[in-house]
């Protein structure tokens, strides 16, 4: 139909925290006996007293629970800037049916991702650009009428999707003078058709991931497209930012999944003629959709592979004496093409940090370490606590093959001193996957700033990165004042024929300091510095947005940059999406 039916749009996300991670009724804390909690009910952790969190998280980061930083608990509205409204703009929308507030929260809510930064900010109270107007196109058809309508009257559309973006790709540009306007996908949520002869879904695009999921699995399917954000970033996010699943070994990443991509630019829709699989016609159209960050447009349809839920799933862990036999180990897999779903191997500090996140109950979290300590005189022989690392693994398909692709995995980690650790170990791995974002939020309410980010890197650079991007935080940090050492931590998530995807994580404590951002934002600098310098690329997954584009001539090439900037130039010659992302 030319235009889609109203529906009634939930102007607040209530359930999401206006300044932290995830929903708002789930959070760590310290009760009053000074035990670590996690809150709510959605989790397999929800409700759980945490009682070794407490001395790993002083002992770490040097910090004491009497030293609190809370944040501020409510916005001010009176805080927020009025907003700088085009009223034909306005009126014209709402003419066209268009759902549109100006409420404060709502624009404040839009106007970030999960950078430290941007979190920090909220938390101290402080408001910077917001949007000044919130949209909410209904579907395809909306979107081209506020994007012919926003060329029209020179007003500046910012795509929003999740946001859960962590390369400041949502923050309104402060040059910016005209009228900035979110444009919220999320009320086009629906799966327009199931292909089951073609096993393809067309869906979309503001479509949260887990409600794909979960809608899908009501019909016997799955994407099999799972980011560790996939509670809170849509589809559209997906594509915008080149995203990659944990399950991307059997189902691949979003590259691989889309069959069909429908995008609203100022010079009108771009899509393929058909959904074949493959065209051979010049460069991928795709490819310029896929990463270009809400720069170019908005992607409003997306047509993905689907396929029949596995069967069967079966997590797996593994322990080896120290990180090298780990990586030589998901190098050896890589090699014989023999991955599971997902193998991701943390390095010891992240292990000795999972061990401190062990509830009170349930034999799913009995720790690893009382489990390896039966073992110890025996079969772990000269496995030093302070150098172990774990792999956690995820198998699923036919039952048959999982149980014959499992012994081929741990025959291969045998070889590297690689020792079965549990199904508990791997289950705990993953339901940790999607609590570990919560987890900032508690340390800011305790002078703990920190953050993480990731890279991919040929097969022969991962050692030496993780050890030298490590070792360069930690030294940053002294250098810069940081009176204890910093938690510098790693892991590899993603193997391929040619490399792998490391993600490291840092924090500090930051009492003593006059400007902690400041230092924190030279520290994560220094250590993408240090990933370039190894070889590593500059994003595996999160994208460019503003805070990595420094580097983009670099990463691309001045040849490329000028491809992409030509694009750009073509598809919005008067930068109707101003987000200034990438370029």
């Amino acid at each position: 139909s030319k235009h889609c039916k109203m529906r009634n749009v939930t102007v607040k996300r209530y359930i999401m925290k206006w300044n932290g991670w995830g929903y708002s009724d789930s959070r760590f804390l310290f009760n009053k006996k000074g035990q670590g909690e996690f809150t709510g009910k959605r989790y397999r952790l929800s409700g759980m007293i945490l009682p070794s969190l407490k001395d790993w998280f002083e002992a770490t980061f040097g910090t004491s629970l009497q030293h609190k930083t809370p944040a501020t608990p409510t916005l001010n509205v009176s805080a927020v800037p009025p907003p700088n409204l085009v009223e034909p703009f306005v009126e014209e929308l709402k003419v066209a049916g268009v759902a549109a507030s100006h409420d404060p929260e709502g624009r404040v809510f839009r106007s970030h991702g999960h950078c430290l930064h941007e979190i920090f900010a909220l938390r101290e109270g402080r408001i910077g650009r917001v949007p000044d107007l919130v949209v909410w196109p209904n579907c395809h058809n909306d979107v081209v009428k506020i994007v012919e309508l926003a060329c029209k009257y020179n007003v500046c559309l910012m795509p929003y999707g999740g946001g859960t973006s962590v390369s400041s790709a949502l923050e309104c540009p402060l040059e910016e003078t005209r009228s900035v306007v979110s444009l919220d996908t999320s009320q086009m949520n629906r799966i327009l058709w199931i292909d089951e002869k073609n096993l393809t879904v067309h869906v979309e695009a503001g479509i949260i991931g887990q409600d794909l999921e979960r809608q899908l699995n009501e019909s016997g399917y799955c994407t099999g497209h799972e980011p560790d954000s996939m509670e809170f970033s849509s589809l559209g996010g997906w594509v915008a930012t080149r995203a990659s699943g944990m399950k991307k070994n059997i189902y691949g990443n979003i590259e691989d999944l889309v069959v069909h991509i429908k995008m609203v630019t100022p010079r009108g829709v771009i899509e393929k003629s058909c959904q074949g699989p493959r065209m051979s016609t010049g460069p991928d159209i795709h490819h310029f959709i896929m990463g270009s960050e809400g720069t170019l447009g908005v992607v409003t349809e997306v047509t993905m592979k689907i396929r029949p839920l596995p069967e069967y799933q079966k997590y797996g862990s593994i322990v080896f004496p120290n990180f090298q036999q780990g990586v030589s180990c998901l190098r050896e897999v890589a090699r014989q093409r023999c991955a599971p779903a997902s193998i991701r191997l943390m390095d010891n500090e992240q292990f000795q940090f999972g061990h401190a996140l062990k509830p009170q109950v349930s034999s799913i979290f009995t720790s690893f370490l009382d489990g390896l300590k039966k073992f110890y005189i025996t079969k772990f022989k000269g496995f030093e606590p302070h150098h172990l690392c774990v792999a956690t693994l995820l198998f699923e398909g036919d039952r048959e093959k999982v149980l014959q692709h499992e012994k081929q995995v741990y025959d291969i980690a045998a070889k590297f001193g690689g020792l079965a650790a549990g199904e508990d170990n791997g289950q705990r791995g993953y339901m940790l996957t999607f609590v570990i974002a919560y987890l900032r939020d508690l340390g800011m309410d305790y002078y703990v700033i920190g953050e993480s980010f990731e890279t991919s890197v040929p097969w022969d650079r991962v050692l030496d990165l993780c050890r030298n991007v490590k070792e360069r935080i930690v030294r940053e940090c002294k250098e810069r004042g940081v009176q204890f050492p910093p938690f510098s931590t790693c892991r590899v998530t993603q193997t391929y024929d040619a490399g792998a995807c490391v993600y490291f994580y840092f924090a500090f404590n930051y009492r003593g300091l006059a400007d902690p951002l400041h230092v924190y934002e030279r520290v994560e600098h220094e250590a993408r510095e240090e990933i370039l310098a190894n070889g590593g690329s500059l994003s595996h997954h999160h994208g460019v947005g503003k805070l990595r584009k420094e580097w983009m001539r670099e990463a691309v090439s001045t040849v490329g940059l000028g491809m992409l900037q030509s694009v750009k130039e073509y598809v919005d010659p008067n930068n109707i999406f101003g987000n200034r992302n990438l370029l």
